[in-house]
């Protein structure tokens, strides 16, 4: 198992082990959570749960979630994908990890909003909360989703002129990027920074009936995210820099297995 192991090596064992624990503790006191609302008069609804203060069952709650999610990114960053580039440093784990966090954050807001769905069209009883907390989860998916493609060189690009250019040419035009994200990154921090201090500092909420902390944690987030996205290009530069030149192809972007998937669907139909 640990031949087949990214990063992890003899920790992946600990690790999944980590997850399938805290995510049965999770999922218990979920189960626990709901049939105190249905027969208990104390009982703890979403209101609840972004206001932890005085309730230990709801910090609990929160702090093993918060522990399934890292134990299962971990694992699951352990296992590199089909067409994903391998990473080749710290800068790049980190983004693979982060990544698979905005993967499982997807999973949840299909949740969440399937949850909406069923209680508004069929027990005509709509949340307060599933809209606000699918932007919520939405914002982080956003901006981890940056971070993680960044690393793996997948954003939209434009070869024409550059697969043209001699390749001291070429690496001056990556100079030239990482230098333009390196100056977004440094405006952005320079005219960000206070307010979202601010945000943080009284951890400012939404205005609604829920009422959550989502530009209190949502701003300064962007500027940490950011500026991970930012270092994440100077590593890709440092990594770039003394490979060959590659030409790019219309062909490099067909994904030759998934179109073999298809063809074994449709091969069973």
């Amino acid at each position: 198992m640990q031949g087949n192991s990214l990063w992890l090596g003899r920790f992946r064992a600990p690790v999944k082990f980590g997850m399938i624990i805290f995510i049965g503790i999770t999922v218990a006191l979920y189960l626990y959570l709901i049939t105190l609302r249905l027969f208990s008069a104390e009982a703890y609804g979403m209101f609840e749960m972004i206001r932890p203060e005085g309730r230990p069952l709801v910090l609990t709650t929160l702090v093993s979630l918060g522990l399934a999610l890292l134990f299962a990114t971990l694992f699951l960053s352990d296992r590199l994908g089909v067409i994903e580039t391998k990473p080749e440093g710290f800068f790049d784990l980190v983004s693979v990890v982060l990544g698979r966090l905005a993967m499982i954050l997807v999973a949840f807001i299909v949740l969440v909003m399937f949850y909406e769905v069923v209680s508004r069209y069929i027990f005509s009883k709509p949340t307060l909360w599933a809209n606000e907390l699918s932007l919520w989860l939405a914002a982080f998916v956003f901006l981890l989703s940056g971070l993680y493609a960044m690393q793996q060189r997948c954003h939209i690009r434009i070869y024409i002129i550059y697969d043209l250019m001699p390749r001291w040419m070429q690496k001056t035009a990556d100079v030239i990027s990482v230098l333009l994200i390196v100056g977004f990154t440094f405006a952005l921090i320079w005219g960000g920074y206070t307010d979202a201090k601010n945000r943080w500092m009284r951890m400012e909420t939404f205005g609604t009936a829920w009422d959550p902390p989502i530009p209190g944690i949502v701003k300064p987030a962007l500027l940490i995210i950011i500026t991970l996205v930012c270092l994440q290009a100077i590593s890709n530069l440092i990594a770039d820099w003394n490979k060959v030149t590659v030409s790019h192809t219309p062909a490099d972007e067909v994904d030759e297995h998934e179109i073999e998937a298809i063809r074994r669907t449709l091969g069973e139909k």
